[in-house]
């Protein structure tokens, strides 16, 4: 279930709940009893933990975690001049 932040814009009361989407949002403030508590807006409360979620869930590749701690671009061609290479400098 999420969690929602209110804040009581008569008070200043703030408190994060609990509730299932399909709730109705809280519009009396626990502390004063005012119709004046409202939904803020605030950061998701998403994290990530532990290591190498990356490499085991989304990388998709069977590389050894020496081979997935280096850089894409170590592995690839020299790149082409910026010129074109038709320019005459090369």
């Amino acid at each position: 279930m999420p969690i929602y932040e209110y804040r009581c814009s008569d008070c200043g009361f703030q408190k994060e709940f609990i509730q299932k989407m399909s709730d109705a949002p809280l519009t009396t403030c626990p502390q004063c009893g005012k119709e004046t508590l409202g939904k803020l807006l605030s950061a998701p409360g998403f994290q990530l933990k532990g290591s190498g979620w990356y490499q085991t869930d989304f990388k998709g590749s069977t590389t050894s975690s020496a081979g997935a701690a280096s850089s894409p671009q170590a592995d690839a061609a020299p790149a082409a001049p910026a010129c074109g290479a038709g320019c005459g400098c090369h």
